[in-house]
């Protein structure tokens, strides 16, 4: 386990718009509650609560990965209509302690998602 610092900041901050991420013309997350997870030069990630996101679309995909700053990742597909969209959302559901606040919350691809509004 790695803690972030100057070497590799890692930043947590309630986002302040409402997030909406659509897979087939569906809503599949909507939430007022994301998180916006920024580190070191990578682009920021918006993290959605599980609460507010259609989990009866998700399936536990057999896909881990492993960060040394946050821990075990764990995958979900995405299944719409019958279509389906393999390790579209991931979810570190025991993060190491200095990204705690995302537990509980999922982040999705954008390029296996239709769209991520951020209004």
């Amino acid at each position: 386990m790695r803690e972030p610092g100057p070497d590799h900041p890692i930043g947590i901050a309630p986002h302040a718009n409402r997030v909406r991420v659509s897979a087939r013309g569906q809503s599949v997350a909507d939430s007022r509650r994301a998180l916006r997870l920024s580190e070191a030069s990578y682009l920021p990630v918006l993290y959605i609560p599980r609460a507010d996101a259609r989990f009866e679309l998700f399936r536990r995909s057999t896909r881990t990965s492993h960060c040394p700053y946050k821990g075990e990742a764990s995958y979900y597909d995405l299944v719409v209509d019958g279509e389906v969209r393999p390790n579209a959302v991931w979810s570190y559901e025991d993060p190491f302690p200095a990204v705690n606040a995302i537990r509980g919350h999922l982040a999705f691809y954008p390029d296996k998602v239709d769209a991520i509004e951020d209004a």
